[in-house]
């Protein structure tokens, strides 16, 4: 069976209906997609935007791995990203590489071109940035976003899942997070990740378009950058005590978030991309481990593996932060089949040993 099939040769077989009792043309035809070339080794295409960046670039990874994709092309502007994150890759034609900015629309345009999935990932992080430069935030995580989603569905793309973010929990105090009881926002960040949400389910419910979100919980691991002025607190951390200098804890260490190791967001990314589950469409999901871990519990953890006494350095909290944070993930893990298989533990084991150039990490 292969294009140019006519419908009923697909149908019949030596005379005999395949599929006694279903319209041909129901057979033929899925989504759009001509059953044939479905799961007959048919690859798919996608574009990662953010795909240079530390959770875009572990992903990238695992799609370049997987069977199932024949084209992998990569968006990025390189702000916050950077190009040796994808530089094993680039001699492989499997990738695509385009350095550019998703605040133009064109250029969102002519990478969805052809594609069939989209991953999201580009956008500016951090809630200090985003308190001190809204207008930056602004113009990235929202009308970025709604270039890619826009240029998504001129070019017919099946499905995008796009990154989504617990800050959108705001000030809610209810332990842990639910999808659907969400607080105020704290800060310009999590009011853009929040109308990212927002426009992907009108655009779901007016375009039918297959839209996933995925709320990240303080994801960790290799290739996330201990530099700049708005480094996650797992880099700053390791690389500081590496150095022997203190980390600054801001507040007195009793904030608590659930942290994720960036294989376990990877996972969630493929179940989303994959999943058959028509409950799935239209959503956001936790994706976190679903355990909750102070940050002097962390600093402490750190201090073991490293093997250090290092004290650390309390400063004042700071403005937007989440005091506690912990995700129930029972809607992925029915929904999407989500199961984090690494642990808080084991992650920062392998974050370490990256940060310390004995990786074990599998994508290194």
């Amino acid at each position: 069976m292969y294009p140019g099939t006519p419908f009923r040769e697909l149908y019949h077989r030596n005379s005999v209906p395949m599929y006694p009792g279903t319209p041909f043309r129901e057979l033929y035809h899925r989504n759009g997609v001509p059953m044939y070339l479905r799961g007959h080794n048919i690859m798919k295409k996608i574009l990662v935007t953010g795909g240079a960046g530390f959770i875009g670039s572990n992903l990238v990874d695992a799609l370049m791995a997987d069977e199932r994709f024949g084209l992998v092309r990569v968006l990025d502007n390189l702000s916050t990203g950077f190009a040796e994150n994808i530089a094993h890759h680039l001699s492989n034609p499997k990738l695509e590489f385009i350095q550019a900015d998703i605040r133009d629309y064109a250029t969102c345009l002519a990478a969805c071109k052809d594609m069939d999935f989209v991953s999201h990932h580009a956008a500016l992080g951090s809630v200090p940035r985003s308190i001190s430069d809204p207008l930056s935030t602004n113009a990235v995580n929202i009308t970025g976003f709604l270039h890619v989603l826009q240029a998504a569905k001129e070019s017919g793309v099946r499905r995008m899942v796009y990154a989504a973010s617990s800050s959108t929990y705001g000030d809610s105090l209810e332990l842990p997070k639910v999808e659907d009881r969400i607080g105020k926002p704290l800060s310009p960040y999590a009011v853009t990740k929040y109308v990212n949400e927002l426009y992907a389910s009108v655009y779901a419910r007016t375009f039918g378009m297959e839209l996933i979100g995925l709320r990240y919980f303080n994801v960790f691991g290799p290739r996330q950058s201990p530099q700049g002025a708005y480094a996650a607190a797992i880099p700053l951390f390791i690389q500081q005590l590496l150095n022997g200098t203190s980390p600054t804890i801001h507040g007195d260490g009793s904030h608590s978030r659930d942290f994720t190791f960036v294989d376990n967001a990877v996972q969630a990314n493929l179940k989303a991309l994959f999943s058959e589950n028509k409950a799935a469409l239209g959503e956001v999901f936790n994706i976190a481990f679903g355990q909750q871990t102070t940050l002097l519990g962390l600093f402490e953890m750190l201090r073991n593996l490293l093997n250090v006494s290092t004290p650390a350095h309390f400063g004042p909290e700071r403005l937007g932060d989440i005091p506690h944070s912990q995700a129930s993930i029972e809607k992925a893990r029915t929904i999407l089949g989500y199961s984090p298989e690494i642990s808080l533990e084991d992650g920062l084991r392998q974050t370490v040993a990256w940060h310390q150039g004995i990786s074990n990490h599998p994508s290194i």
